[in-house]
């Protein structure tokens, strides 16, 4: 008996230290797979179709593609918007831009001017502001497209540093053609499609007076001609001021909030980039860290430095694709310089699809690819909002793995904020949902039984994955009308708009099958379909309940809110002086911002 009891004594202790060394074990990778540091790789019009991972066999992307060697590729991986500023907005916010005001009712859906009133608002809370609460050092590194100031020139009430991020070093606006002498302007194109008219019926309106005040017909008192005269020239030479000035204005680079670089030089600017991203990471190594690091490519004007420059197989768009892939390569060999690889979250994805109407003045293709899928940047086909979704975290998600179910650019903000161990918002609707359970193999299905598409402000489509099926619905409730009707884009208009004359309306909607037509070349019809009623009873359901969760906001891209604001203009050094400054030369990087 005594034996006996020896020998049980000995199991329970050998029991007792395998639970001990289990609970330990969990309780490791638990800590592992909270608090990571956060890396968000963000392409500006790259088409799904330009890399490797998603099937291109002539653009070499071998860091991009690395990431999906090692970690998950979406397959349906959809943006919130098909433009950047809405796309963005719902990428820090978790919420489609409506929500914001951050989705415009008028025709131009984006800022187009440093010195405009409009912004991402300070009442809405991003990933960046939760998780800097949590600790971490948060940097945003390239480009923001969501606003600077609302009442002066320095009250930076939309920057970055308002929305949670500790360091910026980038674009406050966009990369455009304008700000890169010789490759043409998208304002001066749109300028004489919408001013000529206007100008000519004032200069006939001013001509006619004269003539009928000269031969007696009408007394028109001397000094309304000589206002309407004084007021029509005065418009113009804004104009032209503000055109002639487009660069000066409009193209700069800013650390923090100081102007550095006025304007912008395209010079090794993704090196300098690339410089800053990571020494981001070099300062960090020992605490957690966001690194927002959001590209200029490919976003026209296309620019690639000298080391990238002719090297690739199509042209200049092609350069520019292959330069960006050098620049991810050197994230992730510094990673691995300093151990943090299984530390890190690391997403890549674009704003929205490639832009297929930029070409260039000499005929040369600027815009990218977006494989099979149907239309491009600005539109709510597939070419469009699906967008590259590629994550990596060793040891933690899978490697290798592919999920082909709809997931959204929105769903980063709670996927994050979960692993930060941040609270979610719970005084608003946030529309994204956790990845993790999808990226670990845990589930199979994603949370989003429905996506809302919009144009603008204008819902577009709606997008439905049933829970008992594999079908993926999607409906039009209009389409972009393209120029020339053959092609595969607005051609004639440089991109495709919301409203009026630009859509066709459908009635019933369209609809197709996504599981069966990526390509949306052959709509269902009743015919063809037999639950064809009772699908779009379900989804005009579904746009119900969204639409009564809606309230509300102030238009931050109403035209007010959009046109340039000679008060909020920033300027490094006088308008005199065409404000120009240069502080970011290889030789004082270091004495701007000691790293």
């Amino acid at each position: 008996v005594f034996h006996l009891f020896l020998h049980t004594r000995k199991k329970m202790r050998l029991l007792l230290f395998l639970i001990i060394c289990q609970c330990t074990i969990n309780s490791v990778n638990t800590h592992h797979a909270s608090n990571p540091n956060v890396i968000l790789l963000m392409a500006d019009d790259l088409g799904i179709g330009d890399l490797g991972c998603y099937g291109n066999r002539t653009l070499r992307t071998p860091n991009i593609d690395k990431l999906a060697e090692e970690g998950v590729t979406l397959t349906q991986h959809i943006a919130a918007s098909p433009l950047c500023t809405p796309s963005r907005a719902a990428f820090l916010t978790g919420r489609y831009p409506i929500r914001s005001g951050m989705a415009a009712f008028s025709r131009v859906g984006v800022f187009l001017f440093s010195a405009s009133s409009g912004g991402l608002p300070s009442e809405e809370i991003t990933f960046s502001k939760l998780l800097k609460q949590r600790g971490y050092a948060t940097a945003l590194i390239g480009k923001w497209h969501l606003g600077m100031n609302c009442e002066s020139s320095n009250d930076f009430c939309h920057h970055p540093l308002s929305h949670g991020f500790d360091y910026f070093y980038g674009l406050t606006v966009t990369n455009f053609r304008d700000c890169k002498p010789g490759q043409g302007s998208v304002f001066l194109k749109g300028v004489q499609k919408s001013l000529v008219i206007p100008i000519q019926i004032a200069g006939i309106t001013l001509v006619s007076l004269a003539i009928v005040q000269y031969i007696g017909l009408l007394k028109v008192p001397f000094q309304a001609l000589a206002y309407c005269l004084l007021i029509t020239a005065i418009s113009l030479a804004v104009l032209i001021f503000f055109f002639y000035h487009f660069r000066h204005l409009n193209c700069f680079l800013m650390r923090d909030h100081q102007i550095i670089q006025q304007p912008l030089s395209y010079e090794n600017l993704t090196q300098r980039l690339t410089k800053e991203a990571v020494q981001l990471i070099g300062r960090n190594t020992d605490a957690p860290f966001l690194l927002v690091l959001s590209y200029l490519h490919v976003h026209t004007a296309l620019y690639a430095s000298e080391s990238f420059r002719g090297k690739s197989k199509h042209g200049l768009y092609g350069d520019a694709v292959e330069e960006m892939d050098w620049s991810v390569g050197q994230i992730l060999d510094v990673l691995e310089k300093y151990n943090l690889s299984n530390k890190t979250l690391v997403y890549f994805t674009s704003d929205q699809g490639a832009h297929v109407e930029e070409i260039s003045s000499s005929g040369e293709v600027h815009g990218g690819y977006n494989g099979i899928y149907k239309g491009g940047k600005s539109m709510n086909w597939e070419g469009g909002i699906r967008v590259p979704g590629l994550l990596r975290w060793p040891g933690v998600i899978q490697a290798g793995a592919y999920i082909d179910e709809p997931t959204s650019n929105m769903d980063i903000f709670p996927t994050i904020v979960k692993l930060a161990e941040a609270q979610l918002p719970s005084d608003r609707i946030i529309d994204g949902h956790d990845l993790m359970p999808l990226l670990q193999g845990k589930v199979t299905r994603s949370k989003h039984e429905f996506l809302f598409h919009y144009c603008n402000a204008y819902l577009n489509a709606v997008r439905w994955h049933p829970g008992n099926s594999e079908s993926v619905w999607k409906v039009f409730f209009f389409t972009p009308n393209f120029s020339p009707e053959d092609s595969n884009g607005c051609y004639d208009s440089h991109v495709c708009f919301c409203h009026g004359g630009f859509i066709t309306r459908h009635d019933p909607p369209l609809l197709f099958d996504l599981s069966r037509d990526p390509e949306e070349k052959v709509p269902l019809t009743p015919e063809t379909e037999s639950h064809f009623y009772e699908i779009l009873r379900v989804i005009h359901l579904a746009v119900d309940n969204h639409t009564r969760s809606l309230h509300a906001v102030p238009d931050q891209l109403s035209w007010n809110n959009l046109l340039w604001k000679p008060w909020l203009q920033p300027c490094c050094s006088s308008l005199f002086q065409s404000c120009y400054c240069d502080y970011d030369s290889e030789g004082n990087l270091s004495e701007v911002h000691p790293g």
